[in-house]
């Protein structure tokens, strides 16, 4: 897994850490928004093999479109970062940070409202300007 080795962010250049930070590199999924594939919000799609883990789990999340951002998007905003400082990434992405986001997902699903919708879009909008000025 790559991906979550510490050395590795050492290798991220200023621009590909700035598109990241900013999340930048998601604005192809705004094509999957037009589409109608997703919605601005709703539960951020997950890898197949974790859906798999958690399949009892995914059943009510799944029902729903998913979306560019979400509580758990919010919440998990610098989830690279804070894999790449475990021992063992994958086990704590399993084990600790996935749950977590389905339970968020869930909520969204039991909660949805058009009030939750526009929060979640400024709250996501708050931590992609704030979070890209932090740096």
């Amino acid at each position: 897994m790559g991906e979550f080795e510490p050395g590795c962010i050492n290798r991220i250049t200023k621009t590909g850490f700035f598109i990241r930070k900013t999340k930048l590199d998601e604005l192809p999924e705004l094509f999957n928004v037009l589409k109608g594939d997703m919605s601005l919000v709703g539960p951020r799609p997950e890898v197949e093999r974790y859906v798999q883990i958690y399949q009892e789990d995914f059943k009510e999340v799944l029902k729903i479109r998913p979306g560019l951002s979400d509580f758990a998007s919010i919440k998990y905003r610098d989830e690279e970062d804070i894999l790449s400082k475990q021992r063992d990434p994958e086990q704590y992405y399993c084990h600790v940070i996935l749950p977590d986001k389905l339970q968020l997902a869930k909520y969204y699903v039991e909660k949805m409202s058009l009030k939750k919708d526009l929060a979640i879009i400024g709250r996501t909008l708050m931590r992609v300007v704030g979070g890209s000025l932090e740096k």
